[in-house]
């Protein structure tokens, strides 16, 4: 399908801020996120910001003194970082185009980083092509990034007065994002294989280079925009190639050819014809260090890396250690005693957070397979074109670039124990039908194998997805959810808790080492039973981790000692029970909160008669009606994000939006 013209992308993109329900004469939200939200906006982006600030830098310094300014922004718009000229930024800050700031075409309408996200195509919006009249006096280049897995992780924009327009910024703009994504290829992969390729043998090491990855059996992985183009193929339709099919050689040909003391680039053949001058990255885990130097051409590592250090021996894997004296965990560990040895798979359900992973952990250590092996496999983590081969392994050949030996996979190697299938409800179908199979008969065929394997499996599994919704809508075999189902336990969320005390001085104790004893004052314990905890124990792990480090050797921690992140969710969200601020807290109410437990929201609907949507419709409509229709106002009082109520929008009454 042909690409369509840029005045069909801006047209397309004013259609969409109508349908978001914008106005040209709209004046641009400028609220900016509390610190929290910002800091771990960039948390979320560390890796895009590590590598995406230098070339800014660069780029800045080829537009200086242009009433110009370089941004990044997120995946979904939002500002992370910027440069520019003083005499610009004034201007800017009038239409909120500064550090935190939603540039999302649903909060500022047609504009060049939202229109080349949502597009996920690089363009200029200049003057009067702006949907929002306020900001018809910039004119914007933006180039969406790609990480290295193919997905649209950012943007790189430069902004600037309509009146310092120049045809060539846009050129400048998309050098300078796909710099940033093949500086993203050069750091990643640590035991992958990478191509440098081109044509021409002197554009090798330029910007214009393509680069692919594979496995070290030769498995496709990745490739950057210029390899897509040069090998004719789009990075969904490389998916299923291998080095071989690509370049027509074996993998170990290539580590053959360039197992050279200085090797030097060489021609290979493209699977379309085409001759390319190549390079390889061929390196052990061991030397691959980012920020590392790197020869021009590649060089074969053959040590092999260290042996990690054993594991330490941790207490938690057992059902007693994690019995804390709260009811519903005890009733959990109760029926998980009753089963054990008894080859009744488990199912874990429960919020992100909650500790799945160490109760089968647990399971596992009081079982009488504990002294075997306890296999995990996070179905969400695995690319879903290896994870038929990393769960039922493969034979030598079953594949081009498979290891000579073949690899055994996760099911075989959890024979005689434990394997723990973590995230269930993001197994890919079509395999779902493969493990009940599996689960039904024992026996498991790996890939290429002619003959089936004898295995002997307890299976334990944990999601934090409705799966009976999923059966409903097809996505998950019911077959498989009743042979995976023999017990289901719930993990209760950490608000929901009765012995949290007890469980902050565990973690505390576990956090703890070299004779530290850290202590909890009462004014943040208050606070801490205050809050949601939407992270669970998670969060509560990591926030304790930090304040530890914090208070040093020993002490109390203090509410000091606290992120300022969680200070400011902590003023935004309704108290579990009546309990007095500490002294030199400040408390900022909402006049109206959505419930946020399921136990809430069942509460709430049912006093008034009323469903889940139309409790949370009523609280959303009444705080929009108090901020007169400012949506930011709205959403930082009642402490959601401007989005929940964006997606609410058209089931919202039309007068409690701003016009």
């Amino acid at each position: 399908m042909p690409s369509l013209s840029p005045a069909d992308l801006i047209d397309q993109a004013h259609q969409r801020s109508a349908a978001f329900g914008l106005r040209e004469n709209d004046q641009p939200d400028l609220s900016i996120p509390l610190r929290g939200e910002l800091r771990d906006a960039l948390d979320e982006n560390r890796f895009l910001f590590q590598h995406a600030a230098p070339v800014m830098e660069t780029l800045y310094e080829q537009i200086v003194n242009t009433h110009s300014m370089v941004l990044l922004t997120s995946a979904r718009g939002m500002v992370l970082h910027s440069l520019g000229d003083t005499d610009f930024l004034d201007k800017a800050s009038r239409v909120a185009l500064t550090t935190g700031a939603d540039w999302s075409e649903q909060s500022k309408g047609t504009n060049a980083v939202g229109t080349a996200l949502s597009e996920q195509e690089a363009l200029t919006v200049h003057g009067s092509q702006h949907y929002l009249n306020a900001t018809k006096f910039l004119t914007c280049s933006c180039a969406p990034i790609f990480d290295p897995y193919g997905q649209v992780i950012g943007a790189l924009d430069v902004s600037g007065d309509q009146r310092s327009f120049h045809q060539h910024t846009l050129a400048l703009v998309r050098m300078s994002a796909q710099m940033i994504e093949n500086h993203m290829f050069a750091d990643i992969f640590p035991k992958a294989i990478r191509i440098h390729f081109h044509t021409r043998s002197e554009f090798l090491g330029t910007l214009v280079e393509g680069i692919v990855v594979f496995s070290p059996e030769g498995r496709f992985i990745s490739a950057n925009r210029s390899a897509q183009f040069q090998i004719g193929l789009p990075f969904s339709a490389l998916k299923a190639h291998t080095f071989s099919s690509l370049f027509g050689i074996p993998i170990t040909s290539l580590i053959e050819l360039f197992s050279g003391a200085v090797p030097t680039p060489k021609q290979l053949v493209l699977h379309n014809g085409v001759t390319v001058w190549c390079r390889a990255t061929l390196k052990s885990p061991v030397t691959w260090a980012a920020g590392g130097g790197e020869s021009a051409a590649a060089s074969v590592v053959e040590e092999a890396p260290p042996r990690p250090a054993p594991p330490r021996r941790r207490h938690m894997s057992t059902l007693q250690y994690l019995d804390t004296g709260d009811p519903q965990l005890a009733s959990v560990i109760h029926k998980l005693r009753m089963v054990a040895g008894k080859d009744i798979p488990v199912m874990i359900l429960g919020e992100t957070g909650t500790g799945k992973d160490l109760l089968a952990q647990a399971i596992h250590g009081d079982s009488p397979r504990a002294g075997q092996p306890f296999v995990p496999v996070n179905c969400a983590s695995i690319p879903e074109t290896l994870i038929e081969s990393e769960l039922f392994g493969y034979e030598e050949g079953a594949f081009t670039g498979a290891r000579k030996k073949g690899a055994v996979g996760k099911i075989l190697q959890a024979n005689g124990g434990t394997l723990f299938l973590d995230e269930i409800g993001d197994m890919p179908r079509h395999l779902q039908a493969r493990l009940l199979r599996v689960l039904q008969e024992r026996r498991v065929s790996p890939l290429g194998a002619g003959k089936e394997v004898d295995v002997d499996i307890a299976v334990v599994c944990a999601t934090h997805k409705n799966l009976k919704d999923m059966i409903a809508r097809g996505d998950f075999r019911e077959d498989l959810y009743y042979r995976l189902n023999g017990l289901v336990v719930r993990l209760p969320a950490l608000r929901e808790r009765t012995d949290f005390e007890l469980v902050v001085r565990k973690i505390l104790k576990s956090l703890c080492e070299n004779g530290q004893n850290v202590g909890l004052s009462p004014e943040v314990l208050d606070l801490f039973k205050r809050y949601h905890w939407p992270g669970n124990f998670r969060q509560l792990h990591n926030l304790l981790r930090t304040a530890v480090v914090m208070v040093g050797c020993s002490g109390s921690i203090e509410v000091a000692h606290l992120p300022d992140d969680f200070l400011e969710e902590l003023q935004l969200t309704p108290p579990s029970h009546p309990m007095p601020m500490p002294a030199g807290a400040q408390s900022l109410p909402p006049l109206v909160t959505l419930p946020t437990t399921p136990a809430e929201m069942q509460a709430a609907g049912q006093a008034d008669g009323l469903s889940l949507q139309d409790v949370t419709l009523t609280a959303m409509a009444q705080m929009l009606r108090l901020h007169k229709g400012n949506v930011s106002a709205a959403a930082k009082a009642l402490g959601v994000s401007r989005n929940t109520i964006y997606r609410k929008k058209d089931l919202l009454p039309p007068d409690v939006l701003r016009d």
